[in-house]
């Protein structure tokens, strides 16, 4: 990785992700978590004062070495075990049929191969197991998505690899999740290309085969 991202994208998400802005949509996806979590993509650890009480324990997947170490002292605040259990969410070194759910925010967007990623949260989720999402993607208008487009280059190179154009409902079903929930919605006070947002729940079915 270069220094960029290594020292420079996890300060800016630590930052940017940590705003007001954002805790009543922090606050509305963890709403329901239970159990053991597995979440995608822990950051800096912003969702951990989220966890509802009914969670017993999270396994972090994290790539980024200065993000787990910003997240310090948001872990050890914790109500719960938080331990790093990976780093890359394409390729999780968990159990099959091990969690009770899973979360994800703002996640999708960085990895590379998303549709491997959900295939492993499908994975290592218990059958009727419930994936938690809230991530930014492709707008619903073609007018913003020409935008999107036209912008991923830059996003990709100044934000980690961030792309806003993954479709994540069709994703989530390729990957054979049930959405159980889904608001979609422009993000106020947001740009429209970067504040498309998808926040809702997914079940993940008991696996064929």
């Amino acid at each position: 990785m270069r220094f960029y991202d290594q020292q420079i994208v996890p300060r800016i998400i630590n930052t940017a992700c940590g705003g007001k802005t954002f805790r009543p949509l922090r606050r509305e996806v963890c709403a329901g978590l239970s159990g053991e979590v597995v979440e995608i993509g822990f950051g800096t650890g912003h969702n951990v004062p989220f966890y509802p009480a009914a969670v017993s324990r999270v396994a972090a997947v994290e790539p980024a070495d200065l993000c787990w170490r910003l997240a310090g002292p948001r872990r050890t605040a914790a109500q719960v075990p938080v331990e790093r259990a990976g780093l890359d969410g394409q390729s999780l070194p968990l159990a099959d049929d091990s969690f009770d759910a899973a979360l994800s925010t703002w996640s999708l967007c960085t990895i590379p191969d998303e549709a491997a990623a959900l295939r492993e949260v499908r994975r290592v989720l218990r059958p009727g197991g419930t994936l938690h999402f809230l991530e930014h993607g492709l707008a619903p208008d073609e007018k913003v998505r020409r935008w999107q487009r036209r912008l991923d280059p830059v996003e990709q190179a100044l934000a980690g690899g961030c792309r806003f154009t993954v479709p994540i409902a069709d994703r989530l079903r390729e990957a054979g999740f049930t959405i159980t929930g889904l608001r979609a919605f422009y993000q106020p006070g947001v740009p429209k290309f970067s504040g498309a947002y998808s926040l809702g729940t997914a079940v993940s079915p008991p696996r064929l085969g």
